[in-house]
């Protein structure tokens, strides 16, 4: 067993080899996915899956990090701490549940320290059927210009457009407006695509491969960046499914847990959203029966998460800032997703162990 703090890394590079060395240690099934661009650092980047658990398993939970690239420290930490754990996984392995570690579903963000994929796409908007037309967001289309004005810091006159905007219409329906996906600017926030990115192609033939013996399937994906700081939201990870869903509360609730929520009925800090990455495990997994959250933690209050993934797009967009505002915009959009203390890190390993014990309870009950 290794500390809690000794599981979470500075950097992706760090990140990666911890996980790596983690699954050999408790002997793993390992393959990795290199997506054929250099990180941050020169480095690999890839989407690394470790098994810990028979292939013909038809108990699978999965745990995966990085679904949005630098929210990728916290899910990281947990993986590489839950490969240490011999309790946990003695647990699993009695309970006959096989363990899928999915390490970085989009390493490149969390190489590069952005919430987007390499193609500027936020990954859990991306899973749409883009045979059919695309739905339009026109209130995001109304405030993309005040998101990503054309100078950063934004001007007096632009904070107190947005100030103004939320007046009106109130801060739930900025965040839904924000957030909640869109198709028509493909260099703004929270965009869909125009068609599956890497990480939806190469995610979906991982679920194909290792859940195909599967009769139940559960996933746990690891998130931070809304709610009170350290809380970890279980929110119902899939579709407006209701028998699904009363599942995962008999699953999860209880023990002191927080309760799962749904962006369904509107219990959720999230907003509703669209292109969810777990419509995914239907597609590919049909024979097995799904059960998901996705585990939310907070860090600091929404306006500064929006704020710092406004910037971090205005970067984007402009190569040529200054360096010390590039460095500045960096560093406060790692704070915003990963909160850099011995608290906040006992407190995420806590409520995720929980969680991935209550699911390999689940599992044995059905």
């Amino acid at each position: 067993m290794i500390g809690v703090n000794q599981a979470f890394s500075a950097s992706y590079a760090r990140a990666r080899i911890q996980f790596l060395e983690a699954a050999a240690a408790a002997g793993a099934a390992i393959q990795s996915h290199a997506v054929g661009l250099p990180g941050r650092d020169g480095e690999t980047l890839a989407m690394d899956v470790a098994r810990d658990g028979p292939a013909d398993a038809e108990r699978l939970l999965i745990v995966s990090s990085a679904c949005h690239g630098a929210e990728g420290y916290c899910g990281s930490g947990v993986q590489v701490f839950a490969l240490h754990d011999a309790d946990w996984r003695a647990q699993a392995r009695d309970a006959g549940v096989a363990v899928l570690y999915i390490h970085a579903l989009n390493p490149h963000g969390f190489s590069w320290g952005r919430r987007v994929t390499q193609e500027n796409v936020d990954l859990n908007r991306n899973f749409r059927d883009f045979s059919q037309p695309l739905a339009v967001n026109a209130t995001y289309g109304e405030l993309h210009p005040l998101l990503l004005p054309a100078q950063w810091p934004p001007s007096a006159e632009n904070e107190a457009a947005i100030a103004a905007w939320i007046e009106r219409h109130g801060m739930r329906a900025y965040q839904t407006a924000v957030s909640q996906g869109q198709c028509s600017h493909p260099d703004g926030m929270f965009f869909g695509g125009h068609g599956p990115t890497w990480s939806n192609h190469t995610l979906r033939a991982v679920l194909r491969e290792h859940g195909r013996a599967a009769r139940q399937v559960a996933w746990i994906d690891l998130h931070t960046g809304l709610g009170e700081c350290g809380l970890g939201e279980r929110i119902w990870a899939g579709s407006d499914d209701a028998e699904a869903i009363a599942r995962a509360r008999r699953w999860w609730d209880g023990g002191g847990a927080t309760p799962v929520t749904s962006i369904y009925d509107g219990s959720s800090t999230s907003a509703l959203l669209t292109g969810l990455m777990w419509g995914a495990i239907h597609d590919e997994c049909p024979q097995a029966s799904y059960t998901g959250i996705a585990m939310e933690y907070g860090t600091v209050s929404l306006e500064q998460v929006i704020n710092c993934l406004r910037a971090d797009h205005w970067l984007h967009r402009h190569p040529e800032a200054d360096a010390a505002l590039a460095q500045t915009i960096k560093a406060e959009l790692k704070a915003a997703f990963y909160v850099d203390t011995d608290a906040w890190r006992g407190q995420i390993v806590a409520q995720a162990r929980q969680s991935m014990f209550q699911a390999v309870q689940g599992l044995s009950q059905r």
